[in-house]
This record gives structure tokens, C-alpha cells and sequence, in this order.
């Protein structure tokens, strides 16, 4: 089936059984590329293949890896209870049998018998409780603890220094059955359990979990069978898994740079098979195109670039206006067209596109290129003294559209403006995360999961593990954050979470960039690849040419 745009949405859930067992089968459906259809063809099972990674902020664990670099080897050794399908990320069923309900606060969880580890040990109900609880508990430290947040129970065992280590809304009933309660009604929960924070852990997690996260142990159809620090990750085929959401090639290295033209010329040398997105020296004049020939495919997938500042570090910047006028400093339509080759979407908002419930032009004026208004709104304000900072990944393909929009602040706001590299993902991130990192910095997001929800609450929300605004807290957002989850309609509940994304507006907390699309690359030795509702490679369906 082509999709080419919006056509990402939640599935249709009912107030009795809100998912049913998954059909499964293999990930190899059509794919957009700009007017053109890449299928995945019929090829080899069997062989290897070489794809290009990055540096993982966290060991692999998956409680604790909220983070793309460690989130796409995760997303080939977990199993969850849902799985997400690759074209329109509709949730389908892997582990779970049944998630019921009655009143969107207590779930009734049954899971299928025979799943395994692959330690050799069978997927209980109680794996998937010890997991969210050791996530949830405040002093593991865990980044993905917020996404245990409407269990109920989740505030004192979350607490920094509590003794409280289980969620009192969880309960394993028998082995195969377990019940979720949730503080507030929750309709969209079930579409949430795909995450992987969400992912069951091994007993043998729990007796050494600081070696675990080099040695994972999963569910899901790879499992990691070498972890060489700074220079690749391998995982192979789990030759037991259960579920029905296995892999083509028996061998996938994740090669690990840290720079993306590396990448891409030794995919033009044949010495990786798969590129996760084209460098921006190759959109220019759409070189990648007679570059690979038509060994490479574009699609609009849910991403989301912003501009961040966090305005307990960075004071200068706390005025909201001050911050209006910067986005309005800003010419996207240019540095897309000269930078991205127009293969991003400039921002008009804080939700991507592809999901339901997205509302055009939430930004407004604000992310409408202005310098006249610009200027007069930063002097109003009362000016900018001082060298304004933009902060990015060094690792990541960042350097020129960070430059360009530098450029186009400084030259319509008159102040200085720099772009300045930190050596890596992980080491960027780890400086967010403990309040270090001054002035303007650029990151993504990845959605989790098909919600307008989870473009607004793990990133804005109170206590969230992406929150880096200082954190930024509004009540008004919690509250209709909080009314939106438990609307009894999807219609309802999208309103209200729209209503949330206009005071992002007012608040200008993040600066909207682009919307991506996600551009790959591939060589001679494998079929057509596609790529994901989430815009990865889907390296499942990859297979061999012949």
C-alpha cells in the first residue's frame, strides 16, 4: 500500500478489547518516494549486511535508552507486548493475547505462553512488572521512567530517594496475566505498550544490571552477539523467537561513525549496504540520485527538528519574546531549498504531519520568516547583549543548516550567532540531561508511538524524560494533557491536546524547524529497501539480491 502523507493514526480501539491477536507477517509493502514507488523486492533470505550507526548514550537497556542510536539496535532485539506496524505504524499485537478493558484505568493484560528470551527463559507476566517497576523506581535512574507515569502508584516510587519499589497499579494475576491500573483514565495506553521502554526484562537483567546493557538479553527475532565500543554493534538471528515479526538476514553490523559523509562514501564504495539518511553534501542537486541510481527512496515519516533553550541556564533567553523573535529570524524556506535540497518541510508547529490530530500553522507568525518584525520584537523586549549560541551533535549531519541559521539570525537581529559542535550524540545528550548546555541547541524526535500525544507530553510535560527547558512547567498544559488522555473519543482527546499546542505557541518553549522526510541509501548487494512509519530503515524486510 503507497502512503505518502497523514495517514499515520491511532487504531481504533474499543472500550471492551482494544486490541486483538496480530495476523503478523512480513514488512514489505510500498513505500513513497517522491512520486515514485520503491517495493521490497523478493530476494535472498540468509547473508549479512553492514548498515551505519551512531553512539549510544546509555548501555542497552531498554528502560533507559530513549535516544535513536541505542533505540534502533533495541527495536531488532526486543519484543513488546505491541508491535508497530512498519507502513502506518498501526499497533498489532506480538506478545500480548488480549489488552482489555472496561474504563480506560484498569487494563487486563494476557500474554501469549511459549514466548522466549533468549537466555532460554520464557516471557512471564512477571518480567514485564519487574521491568516497569526497576524503570519507574526514581533512584535506577532510568530516562524512559516517565513513560511509567499513568501507573497508578507511579509518584512515591518515582520519588529521588524512595524506598517504595513497585507500582501499586500493577499486579500479576498468574503467569500469563497481569492487570495495569492507571491514576487517570488512560484511551490511548494500549497504543503506548509497543515503546520499548515497555519491554519485558529476563530475570538475568535484574542480577547484574549494570553488565546487562553490553550483553542484552531480548525477545525479539536479533539478539546482540558482539558490542565493540565507538566502532559497531552486531546482532544475529535469535534462531527461537516466538513471535511473528521475524527478520530476513541472519547478520546486521551496525557500524558506528561519526560523521555521516563517511558513511555515505563507503556506501558509494560498497562497504556498508544501508545509509539511515542521505548527508546534506548529497541532497544538493539531488547528487545522491545520480549518485545510486534508484538504490535510494524519500517518504514523510513522524519527525520533528526544533531549536531548544533552557531558560534556567541561559537567562538571556527566558523572555518568550525574545525567543518569538529568534524563530521569526529564521528563513526556513531558504535554508531548506539551499541546505536540505527542499526535502524537509518547514515547521509550522510541534506535531508532526503524518499523525491524527495534527492542526496546520499552530505556530503562527512566530515561525513565519519576518526580519522587519523580528527586529522590532527583540527590541522591544529589550534587546540581546552578548554571543547567542546554536549547539549541535558532532556526529550527526548538523554543521550547515546549523551555520545558515546562524547566519539568518545574526543578519536579521544584528547580534553575533554561532554554530558550535559537541563531539557526539551521547555526550551532547548527557549534557542536556544534567542542565549543562547554554544558549540554543538543536535536537529531533522520533515519535514512539502513532499520538499526537507523544509529540507533546515526553517533551513538554512535568517530570518528562526529554524536558530540558529548564524544565519547563505550565499548569494549564499538565491539566489539558491530563483531560486529553482521558476523553472518552479520539476526536475529544485530539482537541484537547491541540488546545495544549497552542500554549507552546505563547510559551515559544521550542522553536519548530522542519519536518523531515527520511531519505535512504542502499547498495547492490541487497533489494529495495523501505523505509518505517518512523522513519528508519525497515532492516526486518532487508533482503539479498540475487
Amino acid at each position: 500500500m503507497r502512503r505518502t502523507a497523514r495517514t499515520v493514526a491511532i487504531a481504533g480501539i474499543s472500550a471492551v478489547a482494544l486490541l486483538a491477536t496480530a495476523c503478523g507477517g512480513d514488512s514489505d509493502d510500498t513505500t513513497a518516494t517522491d512520486g515514485n514507488e520503491t517495493t521490497a523486492a523478493e530476494g535472498a533470505a540468509g547473508g549479512e549486511i553492514v548498515v551505519d550507526g551512531c553512539t549510544p548514550e546509555n548501555p542497552l537497556v531498554a528502560g533507559n535508552t530513549s535516544e535513536t542510536c541505542g533505540g534502533d539496535v533495541l527495536e531488532m532485539i526486543t519484543a513488546r507486548l505491541v508491535n508497530y506496524n512498519a507502513d502506518d505504524a498501526s499497533p498489532e499485537n506480538d506478545i500480548a493475547e488480549s489488552i482489555e478493558t472496561e474504563d480506560n484505568q484498569t487494563f487486563t493484560v494476557k500474554i501469549k505462553q511459549g514466548y522466549m528470551f533468549q537466555d532460554g527463559t520464557e516471557v512471564k507476566a512477571q518480567n514485564f512488572v519487574d521491568a516497569w517497576n526497576y524503570t519507574a523506581f526514581g533512584p535506577n535512574g532510568q530516562t524512559g521512567s516517565y513513560f511509567m507515569s499513568p501507573i497508578e502508584g507511579f509518584a512515591e516510587v518515582n520519588a529521588e530517594g524512595s524506598t517504595v519499589e513497585e507500582l501499586s497499579g500493577l499486579e500479576v494475576v498468574d503467569d500469563y496475566t497481569f492487570t495495569i491500573r492507571t491514576s487517570e483514565p488512560v484511551s490511548n495506553l494500549p497504543v503506548r505498550l509497543g515503546y520499548t521502554a515497555f519491554a519485558p526484562q529476563p530475570d538475568a537483567f535484574f542480577e547484574d544490571p549494570e553488565s546487562f546493557g553490553k550483553a542484552p538479553i531480548g525477545a525479539g527475532p536479533y539478539q546482540v552477539t558482539e558490542y565493540n565500543d565507538g566502532q559497531s554493534i552486531v546482532v544475529e538471528k535469535f534462531a527461537d523467537y516466538s513471535g511473528d515479526f521475524g527478520g530476513q538476514v541472519d547478520k546486521i553490523t551496525f557500524r558506528i561513525y561519526q560523521d555521516q559523509d563517511a558513511a555515505y562514501n563507503d556506501l558509494l564504495a560498497g562497504q556498508i549496504d544501508v545509509i539511515r539518511t542521505i548527508p546534506q553534501s548529497a541532497l544538493i542537486d539531488d547528487k545522491y540520485q545520480s549518485d545510486l541510481g534508484d538504490r535510494n527512496t524519500q517518504r514523510e515519516t513522524g519527525r520533528f527538528n526544533y531549536v531548544g533553550i533552557n531558560t534556567v541556564v541561559s537567562t538571556d533567553l527566558a523572555d518568550p519574546a525574545i525567543r518569538k523573535a529568534i524563530s521569526m529570524a529564521i528563513d526556513r524556506e531558504t535554508i531548506n531549498e539551499q541546505i536540505f535540497n527542499n526535502s524537509y518541510t518547514p515547521a509550522t508547529g510541534w506535531v508532526s504531519p503524518v499523525v491524527d490530530g495534527y492542526q496546520e500553522n499552530a505556530c503562527g507568525e512566530f515561525c513565519t520568516y519576518d526580519p522587519e518584525a523580528a527586529k522590532a520584537m527583540l527590541d522591544e523586549a529589550g534587546g540581546y547583549d552578548g554571543e547567542l549560541t546554536l549547539s549541535y551533535n558532532g556526529d550527526g549531519d548538523h554543521k550547515a543548516w546549523t551555520e545558515a541559521t546562524c547566519n539568518s539570525i545574526s543578519q536579521a537581529l544584528d547580534i553575533s550567532c554561532t554554530a558550535t559542535p559537541v563531539v557526539d550524540f551521547a555526550t551532547f545528550l548527557t549534557q542536556l540531561g544534567n542542565g549543562e548546555m547554554t544558549g540554543m541547541w538543536r535536537l529531533g524526535w522520533v515519535m514512539d508511538y502513532p499520538s499526537i500525544e507523544n509529540f507533546l507530553a515526553p517533551i513538554y510535560a512535568e517530570g518528562a524524560d526529554s524536558n530540558y527547558f529548564g524544565p519547563y512547567v505550565n499548569e494549564e498544559f499538565e491539566s489539558l494533557l491530563t483531560q486529553a488522555a482521558a476523553a472518552p473519543s479520539l476526536d475529544e482527546a485530539n482537541a484537547l491536546y491541540q488546545q495544549a499546542e497552542l500554549l507552546l505557541a505563547e510559551d515559544m518553549v521550542a522553536i519548530p524547524m522542519y519536518y523531515p522526510k527520511t531519505t535512504i541509501g542502499w547498495s547492490e548487494k541487497v533489494n529495495p529497501v523501505t523505509i518505517t512509519a518512523f522513519g528508519r530503515p525497515d532492516l526486518a524486510s532487508v533482503t539479498l539480491a540475487q
